[in-house]
């Protein structure tokens, strides 16, 4: 399922992995966010993204990195998208891009559910749990 999401995703990568990166951050997962700000970098998503990715704050982002980041957090937080939050989604993408997002960012909260239990981390860092 990873490489279906990393490899087939219909996202633009820098889109997908500021998803990813948001997740990880919000999940406190240290593995999954030195991984994907990295994967991040190689495909384009600029420091001000990851940073934003880090606090939540749109500031300084395009239009569609804003939009994807309020998604990413308000399905985290609500586990759905409001009429207004879709429709502000589908102005960019594609409803397939759209599910995708939403896909990922799940699959991402399973993923760091797993790190975080088990402790997994890169090598030198600490679990915050």
């Amino acid at each position: 399922m990873a490489d279906a999401i990393l490899q087939r995703n219909s996202l633009p990568d820098r889109l997908r992995e500021l998803a990813i990166v948001r997740v990880g951050r919000v999940y406190q997962a240290p593995y999954e966010v030195h991984h994907h700000e990295n994967i991040g970098r190689l495909v384009g998503l600029g420091q001000t993204a990851i940073g934003a990715a880090a606090t939540g704050s749109a500031e300084g982002l395009s239009d569609e990195e804003a939009s994807v980041l309020r998604c990413t957090d308000r399905l985290l937080a609500r586990h759905t998208l409001s009429d207004a939050e879709r429709a502000e989604a589908l102005e960019f993408l594609t409803v397939g891009q759209l599910s995708d997002l939403v896909i990922t960012v799940g699959f991402y909260q399973l993923v760091s559910n797993f790190l975080n239990t088990f402790g997994v981390t890169t090598e030198g860092e600490t679990s915050p749990y």
